[in-house]
């Protein structure tokens, strides 16, 4: 009777799991122009999608625009390439462009243009009916200025112009929403430590960004959060000679967005709910963000995603980089392993990634080859 009775309770625990399940995955949090989530870089998507503590490149606007107050070289320009869905179709595509300079021994700026192509789409609600061709896209222009506080701490701003248009829906022209956002980061390096057999540099980094009031498509229309988000990040650089470095690195995200919920309790999110939550101001979903789960603290750490990297050089010439990211299976169950790889040609840096999702859902880079050139010119400045 004893047995047969733990049997039932597990069978009742098992079933209480699943519909929790259920209802955290109704509960995925969802934003605007979610392809700021996505590495335009190959470097960093070699690496996990990661770049908050990483050293700094011509593609540091996205993940922490205070490196490039420790940037190595005076100028830096870098165009990378993303195709999506690559086994399907070919004009899906996310294309990123960046400039920086450095102003002199202690700041720097930078400008980055992202476009995404969500390609040509025919729309007709019937055989007969001449279809009508649409092009939706998206795209973000970015400027940003850094300043080192100290030998070993920069910070930087950075706005952000935001704009989505996705052509028509119910044969009405859904019009572009616009909105804008900010950035706020922090970037540290120690000073070279000796250790026994290595020297060695500790990295950390934090950026919050997309700061910014929600995107409307029309005036009926729910308004959508764009994708504030919390950066943080550290890693080691072990200098073993000249020729060889090895980094490590860890990084966190987590949206600063409102989960959606349940608000009258009546069991399901539906149309009422949808309307509470659209009453959140942008700046109060901030701070919300960080205790609205409905599961509490254990919901909480799994809006929390994480990946691990490394990236190995020789001679400065030749990189080869590895990386890990994970989601919540409930909460968007993005998880990959990336590898990429460098080459470095007098100032031109040729970088690629290849991503192995790892998740039950199919991603949408699963296969894709990512390319990214940079190139760097000016005078030079001291790497450490």
């Amino acid at each position: 009777m004893k047995k047969i009775t733990i049997f039932f309770l597990g069978l009742a625990l098992v079933s209480q799991l699943k519909v929790n399940a259920q209802e955290e995955r109704d509960r995925v949090i969802t934003t605007a122009v979610p392809f700021l989530l996505v590495a335009a870089d190959a470097r960093a998507a070699g690496m996990g999608d990661q770049g908050v503590a990483t050293s700094p490149d011509a593609f540091s606007q996205q993940w922490n625009p205070a490196k490039y107050a420790f940037a190595t070289s005076e100028h830096g320009i870098g165009v990378s390439y993303t195709p999506y869905l690559s086994d399907i179709v070919n004009d899906i595509f996310l294309g990123n462009i960046n400039y920086y300079q450095r102003i002199d021994d202690r700041s720097a700026f930078a400008s980055s243009l992202r476009y995404f192509s969500l390609g040509s789409i025919q729309r007709r609600d019937s055989f007969e009916q001449e279809p009508l061709l649409v092009n939706p896209n998206e795209l973000t222009f970015d400027l940003s200025y850094s300043l080192q506080l100290s030998d070993n701490i920069a910070m930087a701003v950075a706005g952000r112009y935001l704009r989505s248009d996705l052509g028509l829906q119910d044969e009405e022209d859904l019009g572009a929403a616009n909105s804008f956002g900010v950035d706020i980061a922090a970037f540290y390096r120690s000073n070279q430590m000796v250790f026994s057999g290595f020297d060695g540099v500790w990295k950390a980094g934090a950026n919050i960004s997309n700061i910014g009031p929600k995107m409307k498509y029309d005036d009926a229309g729910q308004e959508n959060f764009i994708p504030t988000n919390l950066k943080v990040g550290t890693g080691f650089d072990f200098i073993f000679d000249i020729e060889n470095r090895l980094g490590a690195y860890v990084e966190f995200n987590k949206l600063l967005v409102p989960t959606p919920r349940d608000f009258n309790d009546d069991g399901v999110i539906d149309s009422e709910d949808d309307a509470e939550y659209n009453d959140i101001g942008a700046i109060e979903g901030i701070f919300t963000s960080w205790g609205d789960a409905p599961g509490g603290l254990a919901e909480e750490l799994r809006e929390v995603t994480w990946a691990l990297g490394a990236e190995y050089l020789y001679r400065n010439a030749f990189a080869f980089r590895a990386g890990y990211f994970s989601e919540s299976l409930t909460k968007g169950s993005r998880r990959f392993a990336s590898f990429g790889a460098g080459f470095k040609y007098e100032q031109v840096n040729i970088d690629i990634s290849y991503l192995f999702s790892t998740s039950p859902v199919p991603s949408p880079l699963e296969g894709t080859l990512r390319f990214g050139l940079t190139f760097n010119f000016g005078d030079q400045y001291p790497t450490y």
